[in-house]
């Protein structure tokens, strides 16, 4: 075979349905082969950072790894933002990029630059192939790579004269691997002491992530066999909502620095803590020194490097979620029982936190509240088969607080990168996996403009997704940082020349719908949801609210904004003496 006709094979042996792309000079050969199947489908976007997100979200939505195809130079650099979100959020992602050839590496050549140098920092590995009998083998340890251990991205750089020339196909099952095997079933007595040191418990705790998601759809099943076995409150990351149902009757929402009162609370006053599937983030803990002072500590990831990272854990378990949590509880069956009356005082003290209702909000008849329209969409599309994306700011905090998620691969988001611009690509990325289902992106209006050109993509390829604004006409965490924490001084973070979007959407091919009044909603949304073809709904909502509650950078979490207590004063301590913000 050619390489080109190598890439195609390895693509379909490895049960690659839908590729994410857009071609140019260096990758024509590869193009090329595809034209002349149909196995692997093509979705043309329009900027290869749209290529990465729609991948991830194609990745996030099934649990398989998305696939990008970009040419050399630009077209590679272009996929350094998706490249660093997926390894940050830990989506598997294999990205195909062309090269120039191998004869002209090094020599400035047109569209020339180091690929490999380049996206050495945001992938788990990256290969430049030279030799094209090399190049099957590579594309599938790629996948391996991807896939296996800690989810993440690769790159497989290919040169345009490895693409030309021949050579000898091996299949996936006959490719050597090489000496990456990642640890995947739990140290035994690690576990037991787990569950030792969970049946002595008074103040538990259970903190999930989104390694419970990636480790596949068994993993969530088991958490909450064990949330119902031990009888333990459960909270979760931005990027594990779904692991647990949020109708569950041990759930506390989300944790981090605008999650529930409750949640933070209970985590800083636990005496067990159990990380299952998550790094200890900044935006979780809060200030280091202050978090959960009291607590032991039980932490099961797959990944080694998270181990002790950020926080001392008292007991390390490194394996697979899914193997850890079969080990764990068949364990707790075997021999621990539950004391559930131990732990009233704890759930009497959650209740009294809960009646904080830290996400209420003051309602307004005449303007419609970001947090109105979230809990809307929610009603209205709850008993739908939906999947929710978002960009980045207020709207992505306010849709993880008020719509709720009851199953994992649901919700697909950009958590550790912040990407502003993930969300509508994402939806396309989520359609094209599930061409039957409701797709919504929660959007900002300033998030959504990075990328808005996908809309075109998803015309083009007939996918209906559903781009829900909240416009409040700024960039809206940005505006509520420099109100609280820099005198109100809101520099550039006020859209002068905000575009018309219903005209937009239909610029684009496109439906699109304004509404500005609170009695007006239900109906519009239900417009949203009727119209079979891309759709942009300009929600236009209460310009100056802000995100609460909301842990200030550097503050502890029993030292959170609520609605009601952001004062002058309240907003005052959560500036240090000199008058810096704390990051």
């Amino acid at each position: 075979m050619t390489g080109a006709e190598m890439v195609v094979q390895a693509l379909k042996d490895n049960g690659v349905k839908h590729v994410f792309g857009y071609p140019g000079g260096a990758v024509l050969p590869i193009y090329d082969e595809i034209f002349q199947q149909d196995e692997v489908e093509h979705i043309l976007v329009r900027h290869e950072q749209g290529a990465g997100h729609a991948a991830e979200g194609y990745a996030r939505s099934t649990g398989k790894a998305g696939v990008m195809l970009v040419t050399s130079g630009p077209g590679a650099t272009n996929a350094v933002t998706p490249l660093q979100d997926a390894l940050m959020d830990s989506i598997p992602l294999v990205c195909l990029t062309g090269q120039v050839p191998t004869s002209l590496i090094g020599s400035d050549a047109f569209q020339e630059c180091d690929t490999i140098g380049i996206t050495r920092p945001c992938t788990k590995h990256n290969w430049l192939v030279k030799d094209v009998n090399q190049l099957a083998a590579i594309i599938h340890e790629a996948f391996h790579v991807a896939t296996t251990g800690r989810p993440g991205p690769v790159v497989v750089d290919i040169p345009k004269d490895v693409q030309f020339a021949k050579g000898t196909y091996v299949p996936p099952q006959t490719a050597p691997r090489t000496s990456y095997q990642p640890k995947v079933q739990g140290d035994l007595d690690k576990i037991k002491a787990a569950v030792e040191l969970m049946a002595g418990a008074r103040k538990p705790i259970i903190y999930s992530g989104g390694g419970v998601i990636n480790s596949g759809p068994e993993a969530s099943h088991l958490l909450r066999e064990l949330v119902d076995l031990t009888g333990f409150p459960i909270t979760s990351t931005l990027m594990g909502l779904g692991a647990y149902p949020a109708s569950g009757k041990n759930w506390m929402g989300m944790l981090g620095m605008h999650g529930t009162y409750e949640a933070n609370i209970a985590m800083h006053d636990c005496d067990v803590m159990i990380c299952i599937g998550a790094r200890f983030d900044d935006r979780i803990t809060g200030r280091l020194t202050a978090f959960s002072p009291n607590s032991k500590k039980i932490h099961i990831d797959i990944d080694p490097s998270s181990i002790n990272k950020n926080v001392h854990t008292d007991v390390p378990i490194i394996g697979d979620v899914g193997r850890v949590l079969e080990d764990l509880v068949r364990l707790w069956r075997a021999s621990a029982k539950a004391d559930k009356k131990a732990l009233h005082p704890w759930w009497e003290q959650i209740a009294k936190w809960r009646a904080r209702d830290s996400l209420a909000y003051k309602m307004n008849h005449d303007v419609i509240m970001p947090q109105y329209a979230v809990q809307r969409l929610y009603a209205l599309t709850k008993d739908m088969d939906t999947y929710i994306t978002t960009e980045v700011g207020q709207h992505q905090m306010w849709a993880a607080q008020h719509y709720h998620f009851e199953k994992p691969n649901r919700w697909m988001t950009s958590g550790g990168l912040g990407t502003m611009g993930y969300g509508l690509p994402a939806a396309l990325g989520v359609q094209i996996a599930h061409p039957d289902a409701l797709v919504i992106d929660i959007a900002g209006d300033a998030s959504v403009q990075m990328t808005m050109q996908e809309m075109s993509a998803a015309v083009q390829h007939e996918a209906p997704i559903k781009i829900f604004i909240l416009n409040n006409q700024y960039m809206g965490m940005v505006r509520q940082w420099q109100q609280l924490l820099h005198g109100n001084r809101l520099s550039h973070s006020y859209t002068e020349a905000m575009p018309d979007f219903v005209k937009l959407a239909e610029a684009y091919g496109g439906h699109g719908i304004r509404c500005e009044k609170p009695d007006e909603l239900d109906d519009a949304i239900k417009e949203m949801i009727s119209v079979k073809k891309p759709v942009i709904f300009d929600c236009r909502v209460a310009t100056l609210a802000n995100c609460f509650p909301m842990i200030p950078s550097g503050k502890a979490h029993n030292e959170m904004l609520l609605p009601d207590e952001a004062t002058d004063e309240a907003v005052a301590n959560a500036i240090d003496a000199k008058g810096r913000e704390l990051v």
